[in-house]
């Protein structure tokens, strides 16, 4: 993809699953809390460095908290995923209007 219209929704897809990344991070972190860094890879098959990557940011977020057992959620959890329910809904919104604005003619 060269154009510029492509690399900007080339970027869209690429935030959408590191979104998700962290996402699965967070809800497998949940399922088999305490859980390590290299439990999380093998879970989820994905590089130790990416699961650091995303647990740091999770962390900052105050949705987990390092222990020295690995990886668990906080209290936190619940809100955000009723806000992050609420937040999807509106993108859906969004996401069908800009489609009824497409003119493919």
């Amino acid at each position: 993809m060269t154009d510029g219209n492509s690399r900007m929704l080339s970027k869209t897809m690429e935030e959408m699953d590191l979104v998700r990344r962290h996402l699965e991070m967070l809800r497998i972190t949940k399922d088999h809390q305490p859980v390590g860094i290299i439990r999380l890879s093998e879970i989820l098959d994905i590089p130790k460095h990416k699961v650091r990557y995303s647990l740091r940011l999770l962390e900052r977020e105050g949705l987990i908290v390092a222990t020295p057992d690995g990886a668990m959620i906080t209290d936190k959890y619940p809100g955000f995923m009723k806000a992050l329910s609420v937040h999807l809904d509106e993108l859906e919104r969004q996401v069908v209007d800009m489609r009824s604005e497409i003119d493919l003619g």
